[in-house]
């Protein structure tokens, strides 16, 4: 049986979970290696069967416990050339198990990872689907400005797909942010909003996707009451039952509600 779970989820950090025959990895580990601890055994998972992190970008929000829990737990880090890079110029990695990501695909924990580019406004972003042992596919699909066509080849057909939702229009127009703030993030290098992650949730549906977990949620342009409406909303146009054709869940910043099983 496979299992995902989104450890954290927010602006303010992420990391996510995804486990099958036995090990597990992460994807990307933001706040702390501390708080990574206790949220493995919140869920009664042992760390000592993680295999590797892989690294989406390096962004704080998502390496922030990085060089801590890695050295700790000897866990090898995969990015891509362009994140490793820029991770080495944040802090000391020279302890780190750096392993730059093949985008061909590559093995590890048993598991198949496929890497695909993302829109982002970093070094060279990239998003993961990993093909478990049993068959199960999982993508995670956040930090992007735009569904690019690499992302969707990739990642529709998969079975479990955490997407960005990360923030509501209205909202972030009428936030306090700056206005260069607010340009960044609605351009085609920040963040999906919760209307343009209901359009890619919809493909993802009718094309074989059960499982889907909305994340990276702004906690100041957006709430997960909103999130949840928008993506759902466009399911209901194509007669999408949730609970009969697909499950619908939207992350939190600290997780409370346990993995989900595929």
């Amino acid at each position: 049986m496979a299992r995902i779970c989104p450890l954290f989820s927010s602006s303010g950090g992420n990391s996510f979970y995804i486990s099958s025959s036995g090990n597990s990895i992460l994807v990307d580990a933001g706040l702390n290696a501390k708080q990574l601890e206790l949220a493995l055994s919140s869920i009664g998972e042992d760390v000592e069967k993680l295999r590797a992190i892989l690294v989406t970008h390096e962004h704080t929000d998502h390496v922030k416990a990085i060089r801590v829990f890695a050295s700790r737990h000897s866990l090898p880090v995969y990015a891509s050339k362009g994140t490793l890079e820029a991770m080495k110029g944040l802090f000391d990695c020279s302890k780190l198990d750096l392993r730059e990501i093949d985008f061909d695909g590559f093995e590890v924990a048993e598991m198949k990872v496929l890497p695909f580019h993302t829109s982002h406004d970093s070094r060279e972003s990239n998003g993961y689907r990993v093909e478990t042992p049993d068959g199960r596919s999982i993508a995670v699909a956040t930090d992007m400005g735009y569904v690019t066509e690499d992302v969707k080849k990739t990642v529709i057909g998969c079975d479990a797909v955490l997407l960005e939702s990360n923030h509501d229009i209205r909202m972030l127009q009428n936030s306090s942010y700056p206005y260069h703030v607010i340009r960044r993030i609605m351009s085609g290098v920040g963040h999906l909003s919760n209307e343009s992650c209901a359009e890619f949730a919809k493909e993802l549906i009718e094309n074989g996707t059960t499982r889907l977990i909305l994340g990276h949620l702004s906690r100041e342009n957006n709430l997960p009451s909103l999130a949840y409406q928008a993506t759902k909303a466009e399911l209901d146009l194509i007669g999408a039952v949730e609970g009969r054709d697909y499950i619908l869940k939207v992350a939190k910043p600290i997780n409370d509600e346990g993995v989900i099983n595929i």
